[in-house]
Order: C-alpha cells, then structure tokens, then sequence
C-alpha cells in the first residue's frame, strides 16, 4: 500500500530525514521506533502531507504521487491521527467525528456505527464537548476520526503516550482488529517497547533521522530488536 524511495524532509535550513525508503503492506502493522527527536514524527507528517517532503518519492497502491496537502493525502486514502491527539476541545464528540467526513463522497457522509462498536465511550459522550474528555478517551476520539475516513493507511504516532493501561489495552485489540480486516496497513510509531513487538509485523528503527535496522518480526528475536532499538 505504501512505498516511500530516498525521502528526504527539512525544516527550513535544518535536514531531518535523510533517504528513507520503506514499506507497509495492507493487513500488516509496520512499525517505526527509535530514541525521542530521531525523526519519527517528522515521517508521518511528510507522509500525510502536514510536511511537505524535500525530495524522494512516496507511492500508495502503486501510484507514485506528488508532493500533495493533507486534505488531499486524506483524500487519496491516509488516515492520521498525530502526537498529541489534536482533537477540537470546544466540539462535540459527534462533532469532532463528523469532521472526517469531508474527506467521503457525498451521500456517504455519516460516522459508520463500527466506530462506536470499537470504542463504546464515543457513544455514551457523543454530545460531551472533546476537552472534557480524558487523555485516554481524547486518544479514542482521535482514532475513531481517523477511521471516519475510511482510510487505506492508518497513521498512529504513539497512541500509548500517556494513557492509562486498560485504554492502552483497548487500543491495542482495535489495532489487532484493524488489521485482521485486511483491507488497510497501518504505520504505528511507537516508544512502547512491549506494546510496539506485540503489535508490529514489521519493524524500522530510525537513528539519526536514517534507517538503522529493519526486519519483519517473524524470526526476530525481542532482545535482537531491543539491543537495534536502543542503539
């Protein structure tokens, strides 16, 4: 599903990303770890488009595409939901998932009812304004519209961060689910070392704003992965 070749990203005079190539495939959890401030958020935004990239390509379904928006990255398919959820504090629940839907056809703008099947809190405070909510209810939100858009490419840039360990667990069966579906691949940055090796199919470490490791979990060893992680 994504393919990105020699991606290169700055922040004006300053190079962050430095000839990232890598692959997530559809029905599989591709995940990216590394220290804090080696680049990891930094490639999410260049593949949604919240960062136009310097150089290198990106493809997605086999259609290699320009350096485009976020609305239009959402257009074509990219779910994200960012660090720090981003959620709109003074909408509504229901409101802040209905915001997804400009990325659907008219005609099919309605927040599909798995969305509340996933996570049950969004439908209990669909009329709670989104800064009432809790961190780990915020972080539901933020997946939930996400997946309004009906996304090919699910970003998740550490959805773990903060949250309280039944949430965390709640995340991690909605990410197994996902992928079970096989009809989506998912990109999951995550600092969860346990969480991230339970979840992933396939790792990237990034060191440095580079690729220093990068294997499929079948075969790899956690310690393996741990010692590549903390290099």
């Amino acid at each position: 599903m994504l393919k990105t070749n020699d991606l290169t990203l700055h922040y004006s005079g300053s190079q962050i990303l430095y000839g990232i190539s890598m692959e997530a495939s559809v029905g599989q959890v591709t995940c990216v770890m590394g220290t804090n401030g080696v680049g990891k958020t930094s490639l999410l935004k260049a593949i949604s488009g919240t960062k136009a990239r310097s150089g290198g390509t990106l493809s997605l379904d086999g259609e290699d595409l320009p350096v485009m928006s976020p609305h239009g990255m959402a257009h074509r398919g990219v779910g994200y939901v960012p660090q720090g959820r981003m959620i709109f504090p003074l909408l509504t629940v229901q409101e802040n998932l209905e915001i997804g839907l400009a990325c659907r056809e008219r005609g099919d703008r309605f927040v599909q009812d798995e969305i509340f099947e996933l996570f049950p809190v969004l439908k209990e405070m669909k009329n709670r304004r989104g800064g009432d909510l809790s961190g780990g209810q915020q972080q539901q939100l933020a997946i939930g519209r996400a997946l309004v858009t009906k996304p090919k490419l699910l970003l998740l840039d550490e959805p773990t961060e903060g949250i309280q360990p039944n949430i965390i667990q709640q995340i991690g069966r909605v990410i197994q689910y996902l992928r079970d579906q096989q009809d989506m691949a998912i990109v999951l940055v995550e600092q969860y070392f346990d969480f991230a090796y339970e979840m992933a199919d396939h790792f990237y470490v990034l060191a440095r704003g580079e690729v220093s490791f990068e294997r499929a979990k079948s075969g790899l060893p956690k310690e393996e992965l741990a010692e590549a992680f903390t290099v």
